[in-house]
């Protein structure tokens, strides 16, 4: 009897938060996994979680900025695990913090991570994939890849080349009729430990702006939609209404952004302006971050939005059985 192989998977930014959630749920189907990242606690941490779980896991602490590394890492997952089947792109950099007040340093520095990481992880995985014409490549994205808001203009910014470059890689993709093929995932606000490490220059602690959610709806919905094919996925109700509201009323955004951008991404407690933060190194080498953040009292663990966006088939069959019900008693009435 032959035995089903597993998948090999890579995750980057695999150490914390959203990544770590992807590397546990990939873990839980048994999954062969590379895990880049750069904190050595939080991969080691990580490799534990997949082997309690039923996956096996490859340590591979990488700084996604560097191309040489990338390629690196996926090459030694191919020489340990075989050809690998899915690549998510996760890693990110970002600095709370007026454009007024940002230094140009830390502008390249977020966009090497959070965009060009993100570009060298698609190179990597491409190399391998398209010359056996199979393959899945998830870029995690957010709603501010298509609405920036005030305070995270590195960020917004790499997340709307993240976009662009993806929807290229896609034309190119249907061009050359690949089976290769790639998918962004936008999410809304998510309880990870980013807020305690990411450089701020905000005088009170950052948060993600409210209906925050748990890492593990966004690994769910990573998951899934590795097993159904979507150009794009919107996770949680509140990532829809951002990204169709700027379309239809950029202007009302800029004014409320303006408005209320500044209090909703920070607590009612001072921020510490000598922490550390982990912009061009990991902070708290000695300890494993995890995947949730310091908000779990205020997260949510499930999304009826993205429950209805995955189970499109079921709510039409019950669509449809309900009109029938309709019409069959609307035709007895008026017989």
């Amino acid at each position: 009897m032959q035995t089903q192989k597993a998948e090999v998977v890579v995750v980057t930014g695999a150490s914390a938060g959203v990544g770590r959630a992807i590397v546990q749920a990939f873990a839980r189907r048994g999954a062969h996994i590379g895990l880049l990242a750069r904190g050595h606690e939080g991969l080691e941490g990580a490799k534990k979680d997949v082997e309690r779980l039923g996956g096996k896991a490859l340590v591979l602490p990488t700084d996604v900025a560097n191309a040489d590394q990338v390629e690196a890492a996926a090459s030694k997952v191919e020489d340990t695990f075989g050809p690998i089947d899915v690549w998510i792109n996760v890693a990110m950099a970002s600095v709370f913090s007026p454009a007024k007040e940002m230094k140009p340093e830390e502008y390249k520095r977020v966009t090497e991570v959070t965009y060009l990481g993100q570009v060298y992880g698609t190179l990597a995985a491409l190399h391998r994939m398209l010359p056996r014409d199979r393959g899945r490549i998830i870029q995690v994205g957010s709603a501010l890849a298509y609405r920036g808001i005030p305070l995270q203009s590195a960020y917004c910014g790499a997340k709307h080349a993240i976009q662009g470059f993806t929807e290229s890689v896609r034309a190119e993709l249907i061009h050359d009729k690949s089976n290769v093929k790639i998918t962004m995932v936008q999410l809304p606000a998510v309880n990870t430990p980013q807020f305690s490490w990411v450089k701020s220059r905000l005088p009170r602690k950052a948060q993600p702006v409210p209906p925050i959610y748990q890492p593990e709806v966004i690994a769910d919905a990573v998951t899934w939609v590795t097993d159904h094919y979507r150009r794009q996925l919107f996770i949680g109700l509140s990532t829809v209404i951002v990204i169709q509201g700027n379309k239809l009323a950029p202007g009302y955004g800029d004014r409320y952004l303006g408005k209320t951008g500044f209090n909703s991404q920070q607590t009612s407690q001072r921020e510490d302006p000598d922490r550390p933060n982990n912009l061009w190194a990991p902070v708290d080498e000695d300890r494993d971050h995890g995947a949730h953040g310091s908000f779990d009292n205020q997260a949510r663990d499930r999304s009826l939005q993205l429950w209805a966006d995955t189970h499109r088939g079921l709510l039409a069959l019950v669509g449809a059985a309900l009109a029938s019900l309709v019409g069959v008693a609307l035709f007895g009435k008026n017989r």
